[in-house]
């Protein structure tokens, strides 16, 4: 049995997620988010819930304390959120740490589509994800990155996955793939061990994630 706490938790693959995990494994649950009403019943043999946000360093100080891994499903500004979680899990020596942003960290998407994603999401917000990554990266922390395309509430599990290094593939995902990469990284914490991980549905190669 895991502790696993998300942050995040009322967002759309966490939601997916927190399913999936309920159904298929035994992990404890801790729910991290501004407005627990958001997310309805709970069950309170597996699940508790965190009221707060993730710059509240002490709430998150408490909520990581005791876990044995942290999956980060937030929005925002990226790079304060990032310090703050890694101070967190240092401090509790907690080193496993799934975090979710999107695609272009490292200017790894190619053509056309990589330009426009570029000029689509504007350098300001390009470049807090990125500085999030290095904050993450350059930690002593056991961190899996997955950078997503652009996503879709596609319920079909289909996606390929590119590292960092290699150029990212594909323009689309589905919530629920990403979810399930989630998923297995959380039932086996050995899987993609300190990797940044391009994420996107075969055969979506195109100048337009539509």
């Amino acid at each position: 049995m895991s502790n696993v706490l998300i942050l995040g938790a009322n967002g759309q693959i966490a939601r997916l997620v927190r399913k999936r995990l309920l159904a298929d494994t035994d992990a404890q649950l801790t729910l991290y988010l501004r407005n627990s009403r958001r997310l309805g019943n709970i069950d309170p043999r597996r699940e508790k819930i965190v009221d707060a946000d993730v710059n509240d360093g002490e709430a998150l100080q408490n909520a990581i304390s005791g876990q044995d891994l942290i999956y980060a499903n937030l929005g925002g500004e990226f790079e304060p959120m990032a310090r703050k979680v890694v101070d967190a899990m240092e401090h509790d020596e907690v080193s496993r740490l799934i975090w979710v942003t999107g695609l272009g960290l490292y200017h790894e998407v190619p053509g056309e589509f990589g330009r426009w994603v570029d000029e689509s999401i504007g350098s300001e917000i390009m470049e807090d994800t990125r500085r999030a990554a290095r904050i993450i990266e350059s930690s002593p922390l056991d961190a899996t990155i997955i950078r997503a395309a652009y996503m879709n509430n596609d319920p079909t599990v289909d996606y390929e996955l590119t590292h960092k290094g290699e150029p990212f593939k594909g323009t689309v995902v589905s919530r629920s793939s990403i979810a399930d990469l989630i998923v297995h990284i959380i039932t086996d914490p050995t899987l993609y061990s300190n990797e940044s991980l391009g994420i996107a549905q075969p055969g979506t190669d195109g100048n337009r994630p539509w």
